[in-house]
């Protein structure tokens, strides 16, 4: 004898025991499918003890576990790879359309560019910049204002179409009188408004832009149209102080 004492032996679970208890929760592996990952599975084995029929293949129900994961993996990275190119997109668009804004040698040619441009550059349908009433008739900015391309709206217009507490604003469901859009207010089903705040000397307004198809809806970002329209109000107070 040596002297030494045998060590204690825990005994695990007995295989009958396994068993008994998946035979009495048929639902755990279904409820457990993680437990399937660091299992050893025998190729195939007979339910029945005749071999050949009743036979159930866990390693093809591993593997068929394994290529769904990948398949949502790989349909969740497609889904990051779309959503990346749409957002490189959207931001290219909108540097292009504040570009050429600043490029623009007066008021009205930046109008023209939002009229005539920002169709194309931000691949929508209409462009309208609109501003209520001015605050002092005698600025020269309320004439300014008067131009054919420009939107006329009533006091409190801005707030009633965007929201008080709001600066921008996307509506999957546009529905206009003209008092918007104007003869375009059949044509935009969706819309992105964003605030113009008043200046120095000029009143509160808005951009809007919409679209026949819905482009826009809620929840989507609201940075791009809201950086449009911050570079826009600058516009506007550069060419009212260097025009005046």
């Amino acid at each position: 004898m040596s002297g030494l004492k045998d060590e204690p032996v825990i005994e695990g679970l007995s295989d009958q025991q396994v068993g008994d208890f998946l035979a009495q929760n048929p639902d755990f592996l279904a409820r457990n499918p993680d437990v399937l990952k660091s299992m050893i599975a025998p190729s195939r084995w007979g339910g029945d003890g005749q071999g050949g029929s009743g036979i159930a293949d866990m390693q093809q129900f591993m593997l068929q576990q394994l290529r769904g994961e990948i398949d949502n993996l790989r349909d969740c990275a497609q889904d990051v790879i779309e959503t990346s190119r749409t957002n490189m997109s959207v931001q290219m668009r909108t540097h292009t359309a504040v570009l050429a804004m600043l490029s623009a040698t007066g008021f009205d040619q930046m109008l023209r560019v939002i009229d005539d441009d920002f169709s194309l550059l931000l691949d929508i349908d209409v462009a309208v910049i609109g501003f209520e009433p001015s605050f002092d008739a005698a600025n020269p900015f309320a004439v300014t204002v008067n131009a054919p391309t420009v939107r006329h709206l009533a006091k409190g217009d801005v707030d009633a179409f965007i929201g008080p507490e709001q600066d921008v604003v996307l509506v999957r469901d546009m529905s206009d009188d003209g008092t918007l859009f104007g003869e375009a207010a059949g044509l935009a089903q969706s819309a992105a408004i964003a605030r113009i705040r008043p200046g120095r000397h000029s009143p509160m307004g808005l951009l809007a832009l919409g679209s026949r198809g819905s482009v826009f809806y809620p929840g989507q970002g609201t940075e791009m149209i809201g950086f449009l329209a911050r570079v826009l109000e600058r516009c506007i107070d550069r060419w009212h102080s260097t025009e005046n």
